[in-house]
């Protein structure tokens, strides 16, 4: 069916039904998202594919017993926190594990009692919808370039780069001898060993690496993952590098976390 001869049929579906029901109908239309499948990308696709290959590689709360320190630090935050790995996990899945008993929002402030309080949620990944935005709406063309995920975890800004730009090299460093196991499964399964390249390394050790980088992106790498004596430095971030404003209103989708996105920051070397 072409497009023509899908309009009319469309148009004559409306006019059978009855006068009654049309504005109801035209409204479900204009805001269901069961038409969402129709016009998914591709690349879109292929990550959601991704998401559910790792997520029957890792339990439900994505930290491997190796993350030592990070374990630690959540278990020191002020109010229970758990990790959902924003990636894997998306505000339906949330809702559907909370609706199956496996995941809750909230917890108990008084055991026993109907007193409850929402959970903290940390991310250690972006989400499909922060790397739509990184990529199509913060970087500019990255032809030719080199970007570099410091801390790259399961790859998700890797895979992101690969679908999303035209890097023409995209680098993951990841201390955890795990999870580049896993970058390297999900690498070879869909075949984007000619662009992507993990090293099981410490970012401090790839001087000459990040000096060849074109960009450089870093999420939830220092909080989590160092101590707090080997976050601290005398630099002075004004003086050799500048924010760049961002317009978080480009985002075409109506239903997004625009707090999420505002967590997003840019910054041009000087």
């Amino acid at each position: 069916m072409d497009l023509a001869a899908a309009r009319r049929a469309v148009l004559q579906l409306l006019g059978a039904v009855a006068p009654a029901d049309r504005a109801a109908l035209l409204h479900w239309m204009r805001t269901t998202e069961d038409f969402d499948k129709f016009t998914e990308d591709n690349n879109d696709i292929i990550l959601k594919n991704i998401a559910d290959d790792l997520r029957n590689c890792l339990p439900l709360e994505t930290m491997l017993s190796s993350e030592h320190l990070a374990l630690q630090k959540l278990q020191q935050q002020p109010e229970p926190t758990v990790h959902v790995d924003a990636f894997l996990y998306d505000e339906d899945c949330i809702d559907s594990l909370c609706e199956e008993g496996k995941m809750s929002r909230h917890y108990c402030t008084v055991c026993g009692s109907h007193q409850t309080a929402s959970l903290g949620f940390i991310s250690h990944s972006f989400s499909l919808m922060e790397l739509k935005f990184i990529y199509h709406h913060v970087l500019p063309d990255l032809s030719g370039k080199v970007l570099v995920d410091v801390g790259s975890r399961l790859g998700t800004v890797l895979y992101g780069g690969y679908l999303y730009s035209s890097a023409v090299q995209l680098y993951g460093v990841e201390l955890n001898g795990d999870f580049c196991q896993l970058q390297e499964m999900v690498i070879k399964k869909y075949h984007f060993s000619d662009r992507i390249k993990v090293l099981h390394a410490d970012i401090c050790t790839q001087g000459s690496l990040l000096q060849n980088a074109d960009v450089v992106i870093m999420n939830n790498v220092f909080e989590y993952f160092l101590h707090e004596t080997e976050q601290t430095t005398n630099i002075q971030l004004s003086t050799w590098v500048e924010e760049i404003p961002l317009n978080y209103d480009v985002y075409p989708q109506k239903d997004f976390d625009r707090e999420a996105l505002e967590q997003i920051h840019v910054y041009k070397i000087l």
